[in-house]
């Protein structure tokens, strides 16, 4: 029974992770906007759109990339790139970018999961992280 409460104790411990599906919230209008699954590979995490909510949006594509992703559907898309944790702070993930899809443009990005890893704080700068804006989205799974 000590053994069980030690596993516990470790596991509630344990630094939250952005690994999981996220659902994307508007920063400006607070709508649901599309499902993000980001997963883990050697160290470093990826994020991709799973399915767009808006039923007027479903076919949309990267009109404005300028990359391989132009004219592209969002749904399926990769949007984040190279984001591995962060050395000083095992709590923030930084160090790739983040593509937003309405505009074409890439962002550094930081990922930081916050309330227990039921939310994640998603922020794309340009330069430093003060000149960004900051999403907040939610755990779905």
């Amino acid at each position: 029974m000590a053994l069980g409460v030690l596993v516990t104790a470790a596991h509630a411990q344990a630094p939250a992770t952005p690994v999981g599906l996220w659902k994307t919230i508007d920063d400006e209008t607070k709508t649901e906007r599309s499902l993000v699954r980001i997963v883990e590979s050697g160290g470093v995490l990826s994020g991709k759109v799973e399915k767009l909510l808006a039923p007027d949006r479903q076919d949309s594509t990267c009109d404005q990339c300028s990359d391989e992703r132009k004219d592209q559907p969002v749904a399926g898309m990769t949007i984040i790139k190279g984001v591995k944790q962060n050395a000083g702070n095992a709590a923030r993930w930084d160090g790739g970018e983040i593509l937003d899809p309405n505009n074409g443009k890439t962002y550094k990005v930081r990922l930081e999961p916050v309330e227990g890893g039921q939310k994640l704080e998603v922020r794309g700068y340009i330069g430093a992280p003060l000149l960004g804006r900051t999403q907040t989205w939610v755990r779905v799974e």
